[in-house]
């Protein structure tokens, strides 16, 4: 099944297999002229990076790239980034890659412009109406994972590298004007990144469905999101070059992006910091914390989550949900838990501390306090 389609929620969406050709005329939609494509270290010597820097050489757009991007980017490398955008004369930047390019890359076309410092725009309030927002650079996004959603985000994470915290920084022009999902592009990640990415959008799904706030448009998009995910990354799994299974899981990972509007929660909250300081992948932590969160949540979630698994086609209610969920991380390879990961819960303080100030707490049903923070980290070992 070959599936294309051109949407324009919540920005304009490329979807389609062989889609990266129209990465140039992507970018002169935009005005474009000289971009700066901004990736991971990883994905600077790959083909698919290659073949990107191609299109927008062919047309006359020049080949620049910078690749000095850190799994989980920090300030430095944003400072890095600017340079080079500065440099180069640059007048835009085409994001590419998982989670780490697309933020940074967002990031670089937000601030390259910017008086004040980074940390001035954290996702708090209305700290955002600080920015100038005339000198933000347009943006073209093209994912080459299904997960994080930053390609449809009007955010990035950005890691402080002195006190290793998570901040999410905020604002609407950092939506991407264009965005390129190509599965192609998707079809060379290796099974353990499949799964992490894939559980990612699982987990912006469940955690925007789970969310007390009153989001019903978000709702709805979360629990279809979880539904593609059910369905498809299994197959994304056994087979990496399931065409149809990849394209639906770069669906899922946009909804799951959109959907979280609506907040998220524990899972977040304790994965951001176990993700700063241990380096883990954003997306398997999630998996891992996972149903321990279900269980802390569960008075709260229950009947919602008994509506979900109806929907899913999964009985037993709440009971068969999470029953699921032990079985899907099973059958994809996930870590049973933090020690599984080769974590000690030696800074269980710390962490604890960084859950509490991570704004993703706020969306959780049960409410989190220092105690049962604590105790739920522990029952992540």
């Amino acid at each position: 099944m070959n599936i294309v389609a051109n949407w324009s929620y919540p920005t304009a969406v490329k979807l389609g297999r062989g889609r990266i050709k129209e990465l140039a005329d992507a970018c002169k939609t935009l005005g474009l002229k000289k971009p700066l494509l901004v990736t991971d270290r990883g994905l600077a010597s790959m083909a698919i990076t290659g073949h990107a820097l191609d299109v927008l050489e062919e047309a006359g757009l020049g080949r620049a790239i910078f690749a000095d991007v850190d799994p989980n980017p920090n300030e430095n490398n944003l400072e890095a980034g600017i340079k080079a955008y500065k440099d180069g004369g640059h007048d835009g930047v085409v994001a590419f890659g998982g989670g780490s390019g697309l933020d940074l890359g967002k990031l670089i076309a937000f601030m390259a412009g910017q008086t004040r410092p980074v940390w001035d725009f954290e996702d708090i309030g209305d700290w955002w109406t600080r920015a100038d927002a005339s000198k933000i650079a347009p943006i073209v996004a093209v994912p080459t994972t299904a997960g994080t959603g930053s390609e449809v985000g009007r955010a990035g994470v950005l890691t402080n590298s002195v006190t290793h915290v998570k901040k999410i920084i905020f604002h609407p022009k950092l939506l991407p004007g264009v965005v390129i999902c190509d599965p192609e592009l998707t079809m060379g990640m290796p099974k353990a990144i499949t799964v992490g990415t894939g559980m990612d959008a699982f987990a912006h799904c469940l955690e925007a469905y789970s969310s007390p706030f009153y989001h019903p448009m978000s709702g709805g998009i979360a629990l279809e999101g979880m539904r593609l995910v059910k369905e498809f990354l299994p197959r994304a799994y056994k087979d990496g070059a399931d065409l149809e299974a990849r394209t639906n899981m770069m669906s899922a990972a946009a909804m799951g992006a959109v959907a979280f509007q609506k907040g998220l929660g524990a899972i977040h909250s304790l994965s951001h910091p176990i993700g700063a300081v241990y380096n883990t992948h954003h997306g398997m932590t999630n998996a891992v914390v996972m149903p321990p969160v279900l269980r802390f949540n569960r008075p709260a979630i229950e009947e919602k989550i008994a509506r979900a698994a109806a929907y899913l086609g999964i009985a037993g209610g709440f009971d068969g949900f999470y029953d699921y969920v032990l079985s899907l991380r099973s059958e994809l390879g996930v870590p049973d838990n933090l020690t599984a990961m080769g974590i000690k819960p030696d800074r269980i303080d710390e962490l604890t501390a960084m859950a509490m100030e991570d704004p993703s707490c706020g969306g959780n049903p049960v409410t989190m306090t220092t105690e049962n923070t604590k105790a739920l980290f522990l029952d992540c070992f």
